[in-house]
């Protein structure tokens, strides 16, 4: 990133933290994160290098720039300390990556279409910050219903596979993305798209994006779903 771009905290910077679930999943909510988000866009537009992403994200993804990772660390370090118990000589590293949700449901792959995991690490975290506007959609976490997990850990992922291949979750048709409860999953928790928030949740919950029906899968980033999502992973993680 150009050297005279500073990323600043707001000077409206809120957040708000919840235990939602069973399982009291913390759940970290900022609200007007950084003093000049546009600066993100801008750098996104001008870099465009967006890449298909792996076959679990529905969409395109690019590197954000080292930077960005570093002020996750800097102006919410404590609070993730505070609410998750990562302290910061415990991180092992992180990324961030620009994300753009453009996969019509026809196109999905069948995992796509159904909560996901991002480590089974307890203490690692995942983020979400939004760089669009309230239609785009939110973030949801889920309960499995069957198992009643909404954590999904080594000791879980076996029974987790087992019984959700039995009961057919990746055999549902047509293809569509979660947007709220159904008869596999429950809705525990769900935080609503707003420019400039930043959504934080241990990355072995289960969690998903909130896509409608009537998403437009624009992948224009000054108009699209343009999101930052990092991954913070400790030093217990073998993620990385």
């Amino acid at each position: 990133m150009n050297e005279t771009i500073k990323l600043r905290l707001h000077p409206d910077f809120f957040y708000k933290n919840y235990f939602v679930g069973n399982e009291k999943v913390p759940t970290l909510v900022v609200d007007n994160f950084l003093n000049d988000p546009q600066m993100l866009i801008k750098y996104c537009i001008d870099t465009n290098s967006f890449n298909n992403a792996d076959s679990f994200y529905p969409g395109l993804r690019m590197p954000a720039p080292e930077l960005y990772i570093h002020a996750i660390r800097h102006y919410l370090g404590d609070l993730i300390e505070e609410i998750f118990g990562l302290k910061k000589d415990a991180w092992r590293g992180g990324r961030s990556v620009y994300s753009m949700v453009v996969t019509p449901p026809r196109q999905m792959k069948d995992r796509q279409c159904v909560p996901h995991v991002d480590s089974f690490n307890k203490s690692d975290l995942a983020c979400v910050h939004y760089l669009c506007g309230a239609t785009k959609g939110g973030t949801s976490l889920y309960r499995h219903r069957k198992t009643g997990y909404e954590i999904i850990n080594d000791g879980r992922i076996a029974r987790y596979n087992q019984v959700a291949i039995e009961e057919g979750i990746l055999n549902v048709t047509p293809k569509s993305y979660m947007n709220g409860s159904n008869k596999f999953f429950e809705q525990i928790a769900c935080v609503d798209a707003l420019f400039n928030r930043f959504v934080m949740y241990p990355a072995n919950v289960l969690h998903s994006g909130n896509i409608a029906p009537d998403f437009d899968f624009d992948p224009n980033p000054n108009t699209g779903r343009l999101t930052l999502n990092s991954f913070i992973y400790s030093k217990t993680s073998t993620a990385i």
